[in-house]
């Protein structure tokens, strides 16, 4: 700190303190809200997301027709005829650049949204189990979370949150999650709030260099949980409304556990820590100077980066660009890779197939219409709602939770958060994406059947 002059440390430590809590506030803070009549709790950035969606109401699909549509074009140009005339640091370049799979999904994503939205075509696309589900219910969500979201997270990212946790929490987040210390505040906007901006935050600092293809890896498909608000409603589906607090505290539990275990083993374990660009070592590593505590080296951190963070003017121009990057490269893959899935998981019996290994399974776990239950395991990949909805009928209170629980802790659904994982500069794949889902599913079965029968027997 000595190469700053005292007016440039005062400074700093204003600019630091001012701007982190402001991103405190929007991203980390519950707030609660009453709506339809209804108490509920959630994040000051959700809140705002959820008006603008109210206040732009019938406008909303035209909009989200549009951001395709245009993203689908952009890619066919840049990625061929425009490909070469580009700049490499550009945001064409990099936003519509794409290798071909990309390329073929956006295509796809155009091709779907139209369907949808004009309602032609096969009914087996734009019905409300397959892209009416994606168009309707999950695409104007992400439009306006993406918007605030993206505007807003150079808050917690760029101004020394992040440098003054991380020393702090190294000692509890290496050991336990084998994850830095700064990874505590996507962990925490995860669950707080919602999986996708853990997702966004994690991405971005990927980018950045400071967490390797392993930690960001493991942050996306670990943390990743939905809010509490969607939490409520799988419970109500489930009839574990009056039960919801036994019912989330199992939620958290099995997460935990998981994201203790799921690092050590394979695939998360053989995932090399390799970086995206060079960043200082002691950035990295979150070691301690010599006679320095992690408050204080912390706060030096986050001082010096005060310092160096970017003005207003920056700050915005930052913002925007991200929020052109999520909505036009994020939200075609969540249309395409979402519809195809709730089609494959509602119009073919493949979902039903899989889940049949994990009859003996559940029955081991003595849970009740365990053929039944069967059903609804697998297919929660597609999207998190539906084995609340395939379950209903059922009249087992142990089987309701367990797989009311289930679809929550299982984490990666490719109508949402998969999709904007896939969506993101995260490298991983599809397949490994399954893996990982498969894996939470057998590991975190037994954990949510014991809490199950604990409190229902």
């Amino acid at each position: 700190m000595n190469q700053y002059s005292k007016s440039q440390i005062i400074k700093g430590r204003i600019k630091f303190i001012i701007m982190s809590l402001i991103g405190i506030i929007l991203f980390l803070t519950p707030i609660s809200v009453t709506q339809d009549g209804k108490k509920e709790t959630t994040l000051t950035v959700a809140y705002l997301a959820g008006q603008v969606k109210t206040l732009i109401g019938d406008a909303m699909p035209l909009i989200i027709v549009i951001i395709i549509t245009l993203s689908g074009i952009l890619s066919v140009l840049c990625s061929t005829i425009l490909k070469h005339k580009l700049k490499p640091e550009g945001l064409l370049y990099n936003a519509f650049n794409v290798k071909m799979v990309w390329l073929l999904l956006r295509i796809l994503a155009v091709v779907f949204v139209w369907c949808t939205y004009l309602k032609v075509g096969s009914e087996v696309i734009y019905s409300e189990d397959t892209g009416g589900l994606v168009f309707s219910s999950l695409l104007p969500t992400l439009v306006t979370i993406f918007f605030f979201a993206a505007l807003f997270l150079p808050l917690l990212m760029e101004y020394g949150l992040l440098e003054l946790l991380g020393p702090i929490f190294r000692p509890v987040m290496r050991p336990l999650f084998t994850l830095p210390g700064r990874s505590t505040v996507d962990n925490l906007a995860s669950f707080i709030g919602d999986g996708t901006v853990g997702v966004l935050i994690t991405s971005r600092q990927y980018q950045e260099g400071f967490y390797s293809r392993r930690e960001a890896t493991v942050i996306a498909t670990t943390f990743s949980v939905v809010s509490l608000t969607f939490a409520i409603v799988v419970a109500e589906t489930v009839n574990m409304q009056s039960h919801f607090f036994y019912f989330y505290l199992t939620v958290i539990v099995s997460c935990l556990v998981l994201a203790v275990i799921m690092p050590r083993i394979w695939p998360l374990n053989k995932i090399k820590d390799e970086y995206s660009k060079e960043v200082p070592e002691e950035m990295r590593t979150e070691k301690l100077p010599e006679g320095k505590t992690a408050l204080g080296h912390g706060f030096d951190m986050a001082t010096e980066k005060g310092i160096k963070a970017p003005g207003f003017a920056l700050f915005f121009k930052s913002g925007f660009k991200t929020v052109v990057d999520m909505w036009f490269v994020i939200l075609p893959v969540v249309m395409s890779i979402g519809t195809l899935a709730t089609i494959i998981a509602t119009y073919t019996p493949v979902f039903a197939i899989i889940g049949k290994p994990f009859v003996p399974y559940l029955e081991l776990l003595q849970i009740p219409e365990a053929a039944r239950a069967s059903e609804t395991i697998i297919v929660g990949f597609a999207d998190m709602f539906l084995p609340s909805i395939l379950i209903e009928g059922v009249g087992n209170n142990i089987t309701l939770f367990v797989i009311g629980a289930l679809s929550i802790t299982q984490l990666i659904y490719l109508s949402e958060v998969g999709g904007v994982i896939l969506g993101s500069k995260i490298p991983v794949s599809i397949f490994k994406l399954f893996i990982i889902f498969l894996i939470r599913t057998i590991i975190a079965l037994p954990i949510i059947a014991l809490m199950a029968h604990l409190y229902f027997n």
